[in-house]
């Protein structure tokens, strides 16, 4: 199976293949409005912005598996990103990333790259095991996708390459986006 044959919905109802991304570096990231990590989205948009023109685009799913997140539908979520933080790339009709119902896209992101364990030395990634360990301890197992703003990385040829937890910094996703696009032609 390649990331190519998934299916995905935009949030007024189409069905897009993935094909329509062949070629192109994708982060796809799994998203909510109303999340800690929201502000996210304005540095998505940001690197977006930075290396759309070298075939890079960012992808965005609604999910709201964590917490009642993102509780709109994919046409409001897709609204509230544009209104509130810019947001010009794609985004897509709300998605589950675990359990029944999970969208296949995300059942075969998660098992084509490894993980890491959440650190408990870096704050950040400490309280949100805690919240986990509380309120979903099964998205701790395996490869599951642990909150909003995971993100996964892949390259122009369709492999994927990297996974992001939420916590991870804006620069490490850059450093490694920059590393799978084309280097730019210069004059």
């Amino acid at each position: 199976m390649s990331i190519y044959n998934y299916l995905v919905r935009k949030p007024n109802g189409e069905i897009l293949s993935m094909e329509t991304y062949r070629g192109k570096t994708m982060l796809i990231v799994n998203t909510a409005s109303k999340c800690r990590f929201t502000y996210q989205f304005e540095e998505l948009q940001k690197m977006y912005e930075q290396y759309k023109d070298r075939n890079f685009v960012i992808l965005g799913f609604p999910c709201d598996q964590f917490g009642n997140q993102n509780p709109e539908d994919g046409d409001d979520s897709a609204l509230f990103c544009q209104k509130n933080y810019g947001v010009s790339f794609p985004m897509f009709d709300l998605v589950m990333v675990n359990g029944e119902g999970m969208d296949p896209l995300f059942s075969y992101l998660k098992h084509e790259v490894p993980f890491r364990d959440l650190d408990k030395e870096v704050m950040a990634e400490n309280i949100l095991k805690t919240r986990l360990k509380e309120e979903y301890p099964e998205y701790l197992e395996g490869r599951n996708i642990r909150w909003n703003f995971t993100k996964f990385l892949v390259a122009a040829d369709g492999e994927v390459v990297k996974r992001f937890e939420p916590t991870d910094s804006r620069l490490l996703v850059e450093e490694e986006v920059e590393r799978y696009l084309p280097q730019p032609i210069s004059n």
